[in-house]
């Protein structure tokens, strides 16, 4: 950031330890708000039991592996990365290079048995 920023002269340790206070406070409230959403609604429409903070935070965690939640997006995925590479570098290809990598192309899906049918 700015050099004369407060934060920037922050001993590194000082700066874990507030980010993980944060992270903490975060999941604490999230896991709050399941247990509390989870208590009002569930018990009364399907008859499930209550849960306890932990058992809340455990079922936010639970969803965030299955799901994959907790916004960010696919801004940095790997499979996006990827097909941006991709891109680039066909709009960097001459039309020449173009052409050679359709006919690669056409050749490799007739290999593996993609090709139009009645060609």
């Amino acid at each position: 950031m700015f050099k004369n920023d407060k934060f920037s002269s922050t001993p590194k340790p000082v700066k874990i330890l507030f980010f993980a206070m944060v992270f903490i406070g975060f999941a604490s409230l999230a896991s709050f708000v399941v247990m509390l959403l989870w208590n009002a609604i569930l018990p009364n429409v399907t008859g499930v039991k209550t849960v306890n903070f932990w058992q809340a935070a455990g079922l936010l965690l639970l969803s965030k592996i299955l799901f994959g939640g907790f916004g960010g997006g696919k801004r940095g995925s790997w499979k996006n990365t990827k097909r941006s590479h991709r891109k680039n570098k066909w709009m960097n290809m001459s039309q020449e290079e173009r052409q050679a990598a359709r006919e690669k192309w056409k050749e490799y899906c007739k290999q593996k048995g993609f090709d139009k049918k009645g060609e």
